[in-house]
């Protein structure tokens, strides 16, 4: 019914490797998710900390996606619908960081925030 494109691990490594670029610490091919997300958070905490949130990080990404995808009919295309006017059929979802991390319908410019679990 829907043409869905969704791949927030895949978005969020993305702009991982855009910020060592930035950085200037160009990361090598061939790494998985699980590498870059590891070396991502090795970079800010200590290893018992940066492993178990790397590894939480990618889930719950995934976890998302299966929330966005099992609730396409019931909540978010008629959300969609009733706050952007879109009425089209195919929706390209992105993670993204702007002020706090959200997921963006990129055909509509639909916006779900992302509350981040309180320490």
């Amino acid at each position: 019914m829907y043409d869905i494109e969704i791949d927030l691990v895949a978005d969020w490594v993305s702009i991982v490797r855009e910020v060592f670029r930035g950085s200037g610490i160009v990361l090598e091919d061939g790494l998985t998710d699980e590498d870059i997300a590891e070396i991502y958070f090795l970079q800010s905490m200590p290893e018992e900390e940066a492993l178990p949130l790397a590894h939480e990080t990618l889930k719950r990404l995934k976890e998302m996606e299966q929330i966005i995808e099992s609730n396409m009919d019931t909540v978010i295309v008629p959300d969609i619908r009733m706050r952007t006017g879109y009425e089209g059929n195919s929706f390209h979802f992105s993670w993204v960081f702007d002020q706090g991390e959200h997921i963006i319908e990129t055909h509509s410019e639909y916006r779900i925030p992302l509350n981040q679990k309180p320490e």
